[in-house]
């Protein structure tokens, strides 16, 4: 545990420096703008009489008599409540009344945060009874909104008040023990940054603290705990209950989201029978949001506001008749629609992973998923992702197959699968798969990547492997061809591989080993 503990430091420091900064920024970015509607900064009462602080942002000229279509917007985790307020200037603008507020536990509202436990969803329908009570708000058109953490607690409210009509959960998750513990491995990076941020800005709840600690010190018996506390916080959990209520959701998210990964969104929209919508750019977590905050135009607020128009207003803007999936390439401008997630990838082209290789455990061997939020940040604003040099990775620690040179350029779309068959020498460990494009000479960029851990296994003994690659849409030129790199340490991960371990990965006769890679149609 000492050098996950040592990561664990160093990650929390950058990330709460991180979240000061993007806080502070928030903070100012609005303020600098003109206020051409009544803001007014209130304190409602939440539940079990919580105070929440709020503003509240009304169009112009409003009247008593008038009643507007309603938007409630929780804060992200770790900001304060007027980060959404040049978001809430344009959308009052436009005809709504909005009420946006610092969840429990965060800055000067009350209470302990709860992660999107039932206090938190049972917070944001007290701050719609406050809203119809104190605006001039329409009962009968009411949405929610967030980015992060506000769009878990807007899933989440859809699930229990059905007074809501629509909802933009921007950069959130619907599956929590999916995003931060997906292959059954810790997303260390990611779990220092929401803990680093939320000491600084926020205050803990002991079940919280202990629900860190647990996750950091790979507490296998406290595993069942931590996936019960997981869905009863996810929105997949209750996705019965949102079809039911036939809210209107629109899902947005980036390729590279370091926090909650795309794969998690994508299988819960499938779930989805109402109105939906899913839109994946370039990004990490929360930063193709991120301009709009400003006050700058920005694709996800701009369809948020055609979301809304349209489903709370009544307005015939056509976003329900465009194709629901909205797709933008790492590696090209333009966004490409589908009418559901299955046929984002009309194609699949396996790569056969054949012969018998033999990693040792325990040495990081270069190849790396990067850096939460700056490696994907890069790749968004300058196509430059974690890369590797394949032909130096040092094949004691890294298992290599490559693919042929293809004639024709690929365009990636959608989820990579891989299926091996393992044999360890513990009953435990951890391994990391990445998908690479590679260059002429020998340069790989990384396509994307997942971590898989194993406990329980009996040494010696093989089993079967499959595990999802994060979803994403990449464009592999021709001439180049794509390599899968099996390693078995991550600095985004906390890895489980006893001292001395090895893994061998073979492909029997009768169950080959591959990789899946889905490819659009050209």
């Amino acid at each position: 545990m000492g050098p996950h503990r040592k990561a664990l430091r160093t990650t929390a420091v950058g990330a709460v420096s991180a979240t000061l900064v993007a806080g502070t920024a928030l903070g100012f970015a609005p303020t600098a703008q003109a206020a051409p509607n009544p803001v007014r900064f209130v304190d409602i009462a939440g539940d079990g009489g919580t105070v929440l602080k709020a503003n509240v942002v009304t169009p112009a000229g409003a009247r008593d008599s008038d009643r507007y279509p309603l938007l409630v917007m929780p804060t992200s985790w770790g900001l304060p409540q007027v980060e959404y307020l040049a978001q809430a200037q344009k959308l009052a603008d436009s005809g709504y009344v909005v009420v946006t507020y610092n969840v429990r536990g965060f800055w000067q509202s009350g209470g302990e945060i709860e992660v999107a436990g039932p206090p938190d969803v049972a917070d944001a329908s007290k701050v719609i009874d406050w809203a119809l009570a104190h605006t001039p708000a329409d009962a009968g058109h009411i949405g929610m909104a967030g980015v992060s953490y506000g769009a878990g607690i807007s899933l989440l409210t859809a699930a229990h008040d059905k007074r809501i009509k629509a909802v933009a959960s921007l950069s959130g998750w619907a599956d929590l023990i999916g995003s931060i513990y997906a292959g059954r491995t810790q997303h260390l990076q990611a779990a220092a940054l929401l803990d680093g941020a939320s000491v600084v800005t926020g205050r803990q709840s002991p079940e919280l603290r202990q629900t860190f600690n647990d996750f950091y010190g790979s507490n296998l018996t406290k595993e069942p705990e931590l996936i019960a506390w997981g869905k009863k916080r996810s929105a997949a959990t209750y996705a019965d209950r949102i079809n039911e209520n036939g809210a209107a959701i629109m899902l947005a998210n980036a390729w590279g989201d370091s926090v909650f990964p795309p794969n998690q969104y994508a299988d819960f929209y499938e779930k989805l029978t109402g109105p939906k919508r899913l839109e994946m750019r370039p990004g990490d977590h929360a930063t193709a949001e991120l301009t709009g905050l400003f006050g700058l135009p920005n694709d996800v607020w701009k369809d948020t506001g055609r979301w809304f128009d349209h489903y709370l207003r009544g307005e015939d803007n056509g976003i329900d008749r465009e194709q629901p999936v909205q797709l933008k390439s790492r590696s090209s401008g333009g966004y490409e629609g589908y009418p559901d997630w299955k046929s984002v990838a009309a194609t699949d082209r396996k790569i056969t992973l054949g012969g018998t290789t033999t990693i040792r455990a325990n040495v990081n061997s270069g190849a790396d998923g990067g850096v939460v939020f700056l490696s994907s940040i890069l790749d968004q604003v300058a196509q430059l992702p974690p890369m590797a040099s394949i032909p130096l990775l040092p094949r004691r620690w890294a298992a290599v197959w490559q693919s042929q040179k293809s004639a024709t350029a690929q365009q990636v779309r959608g989820t990579t699968k891989l299926h091996t068959t393992l044999t360890p020498t513990k009953e435990s460990g951890t391994l990391v798969a990445y998908l690479y494009d590679v260059g002429p000479l020998g340069l790989g960029k990384l396509v994307t990547h997942a971590p898989y851990t194993f406990h329980g296994r009996t040494p010696g003994k093989p089993f079967g492997v499959d595990l999802e690659l994060y979803s994403t849409a990449y464009d592999v030129p021709a001439g180049h061809r794509l390599a899968l790199v099996v390693d078995t340490v991550d600095p985004l991960y906390i890895e489980h591989n006893p001292s001395g371990a090895q893994l061998t990965f073979s492909s029997p006769a009768n169950d080959p080993s591959y990789v899946s890679v889905p490819l659009r149609e050209q």
